[in-house]
């Protein structure tokens, strides 16, 4: 505990947001076996480094922000299991550095840097990050993944992940597996109620902003409501649109990510909203089978123009008051 403290900042709010990753982790390592363990150490190993030595060659500092936990476990939240080590430490790499310290470290960064991350190699390398996905434990078996380095690679050719089933066929798992978790895709898509539950307490806890879930989820469902009934078929049903993919996980812990989302009360409604319309429009008409991720870098972008447009008006209301 010593050369922890020696080493690392004490960041209560990352602390708080700590367990509940560690949470969804072992739920992860449950349903896609011992080598999300195994990632997760890497590219959180890999992003200490990166930070430290920065910090202590730009800053002068040799202490490293538990943010940087935060976001190496975020980030591997984003990958498949199978994901080959070096281009999983390459992706963090580039998430810590280029997302985060190149803007002068904690606090200053303009992405997320787990998505800055995620996108860089997911344009790099997209084979490994969109083909390659593996089968997962059920619920019932028990001990699952506790006992297994990796479950076996999918039929490419009958199964994938839900959202690429239904970009492909149409076709959408049940809402009891989407609920659940035991369904193929990247490591953090493990049980939504699980999500939830902690979303709840992240807000209870005042680490994550209630304003921006219920944005995105409003964002989200009005749109893909308004497409729907303008007739685009590949516009999926809200209530499974938020259930599978990273729609859930990238709403309750990178969206509410307080460095670079919205700051101004009115301001988070508005970022929230801009993050759930452009995920509908992406996954709906882009390429992409999934879009949250760049949603919510996009929603990055607008976040400063959009704190600083209320406040802008929220000045001139009150020079026309007085």
């Amino acid at each position: 505990m010593e050369l922890y403290n020696k080493y690392f900042m004490k960041q209560k709010m990352m602390r708080t947001l700590l367990k509940t990753l560690v949470i969804i982790l072992i739920f992860s390592i449950y349903f896609q076996g011992l080598r999300v363990l195994a990632l997760t150490f890497v590219n959180v190993l890999a992003a200490c480094i990166v930070e430290f030595i920065f910090e202590k060659k730009i800053n002068k500092k040799t202490k490293i922000s538990e943010a940087a936990i935060v976001t190496a476990i975020l980030y591997t939240f984003t990958l498949p299991v199978s994901l080959p080590f070096w281009i999983s430490i390459v992706g963090i790499i580039v998430g810590i550095f280029f997302g985060k310290m190149v803007f002068g470290g904690f606090g200053r960064n303009i992405f997320n840097p787990a998505l800055v991350g995620r996108a860089f190699i997911y344009i790099n390398f997209p084979q490994q990050l969109t083909i390659f996905w593996n089968e997962t434990a059920k619920l019932g078996d028990f001990p699952g993944g506790f006992t297994k380095w990796i479950y076996p690679i999918l039929d490419q050719n009958t199964a994938a992940t839900p959202m690429i089933d239904y970009k492909a066929s149409g076709v959408l798992p049940k809402l009891q597996d989407l609920l659940i978790g035991d369904i193929s895709g990247v490591i953090g898509e493990t049980s939504k109620i699980l999500i939830i539950i902690l979303a709840i307490y992240l807000v209870y806890k005042k680490v994550a902003s209630w304003e921006i879930m219920v944005g995105s989820a409003i964002g989200f469902t009005a749109l893909s409501y308004i497409l729907i009934a303008l007739g685009f078929e590949e516009v999926m049903n809200p209530l499974y649109g938020m259930l599978v993919g990273g729609f859930l996980l990238g709403t309750c812990f990178m969206a509410t990510d307080p460095i670079s989302a919205a700051k101004t009360p009115t301001g988070k409604w508005l970022y929230g909203i801009i993050v759930g319309i452009v995920t509908v429009i992406i996954r709906s008409f882009a390429l992409f089978a999934g879009g949250m991720m760049f949603a919510i870098l996009i929603g990055n972008t607008f976040a400063p123009i959009i704190d600083y447009t209320v406040k802008y008006f929220k000045s001139r209301k009150k020079e026309v008051k007085a």
